[in-house]
């Protein structure tokens, strides 16, 4: 069954400088587009559904979209210019980003730009990152979810990015229309901190259940991640030790990993969310956390592939 991933494909822009000479380095990202990636590197059918420019830039998506064998039937043409993330370092020597994407071609998508109607084949539906709270592209994406829910299976990954939605109160509002749409959220411990500061995971969860949601999990980084479900205790899943390159995609590719291995076993749909016992999900996060660990260990979002697996997980110290 084919997944179908909406939101931002971009490209960060990596500057540094050598004595007085400036280099830059573009390298095509953006959450959604690393979650395709990582799905159909799996072997799930997917397909993309976000604004792709007529740019240099664009093209490079399209053609790099089209490698990974991942559908862009869905992806809206525009002449608008492609979002650039300029990554640099501060005084400190630590990473600092700048957004350039004002009226660019991933926040144009527009309620006129939505499937009319998505075949049967359609099992899934992902969401995240800045397009779920910028205009138009947030509306759009909302009315989809509402408009899918109940339908397919709907699993969102808030991908907090403060400096293009800093107004947080704004985001938190926006965020919980999407709640009662979604039967799985995937969040970083590190986006929940920065969204809802001294909240405790549990009392989290209780809202985001109330609401509809079925599975909450949340990733710790190294140390592994947590799924929550209504009325049952929390199954953690440790981290695997590696010697981490960067932690780029990480998420990226546990969100990919965790729906291939629901799509694998049948149970990518809002039913089988909800019965999930604890050994499948204990093995559906055990999958997901190896795929994030394969990514840390080589440079950038660069996910695993089905063949890559198996001998990532013996080569990580870590088989089940």
């Amino acid at each position: 069954m084919t997944v179908l991933v909406c939101g931002e494909a971009i490209v960060d822009l990596f500057v540094g400088t050598e004595g007085q000479t400036m280099r830059a380095e573009p390298v095509l990202g953006g959450s959604p587009f690393n979650v395709a990636v990582g799905l159909a590197r799996l072997g799930v059918p997917t397909s993309y559904l976000g604004g792709l420019s007529s740019d240099v830039f664009g093209a490079a998506i399209r053609a790099r979209l089209l490698a990974e064998a991942v559908d862009i039937g869905h992806a809206v043409d525009t002449d608008l210019l492609t979002t650039i993330s300029v990554v640099g370092t501060d005084k400190a020597g630590h990473p600092a980003y700048a957004f350039h994407g004002e009226g660019k071609a991933d926040r144009s998508v527009s309620l006129a730009d939505l499937p009319a109607t998505l075949g049967a084949d359609f099992r899934a539906i992902v969401m995240g990152s800045y397009t779920l709270a910028v205009e138009p592209v947030a509306t759009a994406h909302l009315a989809l979810a509402r408009r899918e829910a109940g339908a397919r299976l709907i699993s969102i990954d808030p991908n907090l990015r403060p400096t293009v939605t800093p107004d947080l109160d704004q985001w938190r509002r926006r965020f919980a229309q999407f709640l009662p749409c979604a039967g799985i959220i995937k969040a970083s411990d590190e986006d929940l901190a920065t969204a809802f500061p001294g909240t405790a995971h549990r009392d989290l969860m209780e809202g985001w259940f109330a609401a509809g949601v079925a599975l909450g999990i949340v990733t710790h980084g190294a140390k592994g991640a947590v799924a929550w479900r209504p009325g049952r205790d929390p199954l953690v899943e440790p981290g695997r030790p590696i010697e981490p390159v960067d932690t780029v995609g990480a998420g990226d590719s546990f969100h990919a990993a965790l729906l291939a291995w629901l799509d694998r076993s049948g149970a990518l749909s809002c039913e089988a969310i909800s019965g999930l016992d604890d050994a499948h999900l204990s093995a559906a996060l055990s999958f997901a956390v190896t795929a994030s660990a394969i990514t840390c260990s080589r440079r950038g979002a660069d996910p695993p592939r089905s063949a890559e697996m198996a001998a990532g997980s013996s080569a990580i110290g870590f088989e089940r």
